[in-house]
């Protein structure tokens, strides 16, 4: 029989921070841990609250569109982040409409 080895969720696409919570859970019931795939600063916050966490997957290219679009990235020195830390609310990103503007489609 082959070991359980984990689960890679995408919150992009499975639905959400909801239905990751979710999958979380469904994946923790099960013995399994998880890993937080894709758009990191979307993922910091769920990941921090569930205990089955694996880690978080850091894409450089995903991160670096992040900190374009968006104030408010978080820093993973030393192999953290630490969502939540400055006190703002949501996810603590502010949308920059003028970094987009190259970018809209017309």
């Amino acid at each position: 029989m082959i070991p359980r080895c984990g689960c890679r969720l995408p919150l992009p696409r499975c639905g959400g921070i909801t239905v990751w919570l979710r999958a979380a859970a469904l994946a923790e019931a099960a013995g399994l841990r998880i890993s937080g795939h894709c758009a990191p600063h979307a993922h910091a916050h769920a990941a921090a609250a569930v205990p089955n966490l694996r880690h978080l997957e850091w894409f450089h290219d995903h991160v670096r569109i992040e900190e374009l679009f968006f104030g408010g990235t978080l820093d993973p020195a030393d192999g953290a982040v630490r969502p939540g830390g400055r006190g703002a609310a949501g996810l603590g990103l502010a949308f920059g409409p003028r970094a987009v503007e190259p970018y809209r489609i017309r």
